[in-house]
């Protein structure tokens, strides 16, 4: 084979071949794949390893290398290795599994051959091999389902896009039991997420890592192309291309260490002396507006604020994002709902009393940019007077990719301009603030 390749006769060799030698050759992943796409032997200290993680950007081929892998592991093709009896396949939602691990032209269905393919039961989302092996399929958003079923192999995939990485991952560590050494990989391009720090930090993780272009002969090229173009030498090409953790954003405003020094595990709202509910309404009503930032706020015993909830909603019709508004309002006895009325003006608040006639509303209009309106309240971290009582990822994320152009990675920082709101008018005070009017 290695001669053909450097002869450039691949074409004929493969045509001498008997149909099933063929498509046993074409099935080796070990001759088509790249050194990073296959799993390290063991760990620098000779010990095996339990997770192999594998951060990769967009079209990398990691989907592939989680599938091969576990193909291997279900058929017992490592030395010394029995076939696994249990697997765990987890995306982030069912559907995520099926069109993607399952079903995906990387999938596993795609990459056995016809002696070996696995059945796929879409009622009961269970994958059986002919040697008996089962892998079952959860949802990464849904935690709790894995509760009770135990595996000794597992495949994660995109686990840093989760809603709720941390939880769903404990839950699968504790479900990995059975077997000589249970093993597990994870497939993700890759987001400065404290699980991903933890993962790699682990003395049992070996880490591979791959690029877009490393996998561009077999992708469009015009998408190479583009792509290039496009994003050649930002932050995000560096993240969704090179895979690699991007933490922070040139010249953001907020750090990644700011947020996590000062982070707790719980704070009970009844604890609080004040509570805000802050909501900025998207512009549009379509499908594709921006989200509608619902950000719950509280000033705490100490006098500094925790961030106590993250009610944002896909902004559509006015009276959906009202409706979420109030109910964060009445879930958490706030004092006031703040509301900017830039873009809907007095509807805003119209829409809000329709809801609850009787809510007590902030008004606030934006005099000048994003950027001026966030510094102080930026500084309200650097000063540690800001916590996040447990995790948000995705308005973490907006904050240490926000720019001086107001926007975070590309995007209206939704959730963060909401949280800018509630952050000023419960320490700031807006009337202090020269880039807001309370109104």
């Amino acid at each position: 084979m290695n001669a053909s390749w450097t002869n450039a006769t691949l074409p004929e060799t493969l045509a001498k071949l008997a149909p099933d030698d063929l498509e046993a050759i074409l099935s080796d992943w070990h001759i088509w794949a790249r050194d990073d796409q296959l799993p390290p032997a063991s760990l620098p200290n000779g010990d095996p390893w339990r997770v192999w993680l594998i951060l990769g950007g967009r079209g990398s081929g990691k989907t592939r290398s989680g599938a091969e892998w576990i193909r291997a592991k279900a058929l017992g093709l490592f030395d010394r290795c029995a076939p696994s009896q249990r697997i765990a396949l987890v995306g982030e939602t069912l559907g995520d599994v099926r069109h993607v691990m399952i079903e995906g032209i990387s999938g596993l269905l795609s990459i056995h051959s016809s002696q070996d393919r696995p059945l796929f039961e879409p009622s009961k989302m269970q994958l059986t091999w002919p040697n008996g092996a089962i892998a079952q399929c959860f949802a990464g958003d849904n935690p709790e389902s894995l509760r009770g079923p135990q595996f000794d192999t597992a495949w994660v995939d995109e686990v840093a896009k989760w809603h709720e990485p941390e939880r769903g991952w404990d839950m699968l560590q504790f479900g990995l039991r059975i077997g000589d050494h249970p093993q597990m990989v994870a497939t993700t391009t890759p987001k400065a997420i404290p699980l991903l720090a933890k993962i790699i930090k682990d003395e049992t993780t070996v880490v591979t890592r791959s690029k877009t272009t490393d996998n561009a002969a077999y992708l469009a090229p015009s998408f190479i192309r583009d792509i290039t173009r496009r994003y050649a030498g930002t932050a995000l090409a560096r993240q969704e291309l090179d895979g690699e953790i991007v933490d922070t954003r040139a010249g953001a405003l907020w750090r990644r260490d700011w947020i996590d020094a000062h982070r707790v595990a719980s704070m009970s709202p009844t604890d609080m002396k004040s509570i805000v509910v802050a909501v900025d309404p998207p512009v549009t009503a379509t499908a594709s507006s921006d989200a509608c930032g619902i950000m719950v706020v509280g000033l705490g015993p100490d006098n500094r604020a925790y961030v106590i909830a993250d009610r944002t909603i896909q902004g559509r019709e006015p009276h959906i994002w009202a409706r979420a508004a109030i109910a964060a309002y009445q879930d958490f006895a706030a004092d006031r709902l703040v509301a900017e009325i830039n873009q809907g003006g007095d509807m805003v608040v119209a829409v809000l009393r329709q809801i609850d006639p009787a809510v007590a509303v902030q008004k606030v209009r934006a005099t000048r940019g994003k950027w001026l309106r966030a510094e102080p309240v930026a500084a309200l971290y650097a000063e540690g007077r800001v916590s996040h009582v447990g995790t948000y990822p995705q308005l973490e994320d907006q904050m240490c990719a926000f720019g001086a152009d107001g926007l975070s990675s590309g995007r209206s920082p939704d959730r963060l301009d909401a949280l800018v709101w509630a952050l000023t008018s419960l320490l700031l005070g807006s009337l202090r603030d020269p880039a807001v009017r309370s109104l």
